[in-house]
């Protein structure tokens, strides 16, 4: 089954979004007026998301994600997040993502990371959040950086 092209979709806006405040106290996209569309084609920053599965799966990645990451969006869309990170990395990204669960995010997050092509780089000061609706309902988790 073919993933769902979240991008423009102002729910899944409004999931990342608003659990970005709620959890780190500011907003993900810092001048009012900004949407989706901005946030998915022209942020200057680097925002994906997994759901919450077993094996989590990408399931958003703005165009600032997917340049650094080396992806087409249907490539990245339903890749297990874990190939994010080589097998040395993914204890410590597992780690990462326990304290997310544990403490709703973790900021000020660096490590390495691999892009499709094999090549590594490192992120730096990158929040990770978990992605929980204003009903309580967690839906999987996020993070945004810059390189």
């Amino acid at each position: 089954m073919p993933a769902v092209d979240v991008s423009n979709d102002p729910a899944f806006y409004a999931l990342l979004t608003g659990s970005f405040r709620r959890a780190v106290g500011r907003p993900l996209v810092p001048e009012p007026g900004r949407d989706a569309a901005w946030l998915d084609a022209e942020a200057p920053f680097a925002v994906l998301a997994h759901d919450g599965g077993e094996d989590p799966r990408f399931i958003y990645a703005n165009l600032t994600a997917l340049r650094i990451f080396g992806y087409e969006k249907a490539e990245l869309i339903g890749l297990p997040s874990r190939f994010s990170a080589e097998a040395p990395e993914r204890a410590e990204r597992q780690r990462l993502l326990d304290a997310v669960t544990r403490d709703g995010f973790v900021a000020n997050y660096g490590g390495i990371r691999i892009r499709k092509d094999g090549t590594r780089f490192p992120i730096r000061d990158a929040i990770v959040w978990q992605l929980v609706d204003e009903a309580g309902l967690l839906h999987g988790q996020a993070a945004t950086f810059s390189v």
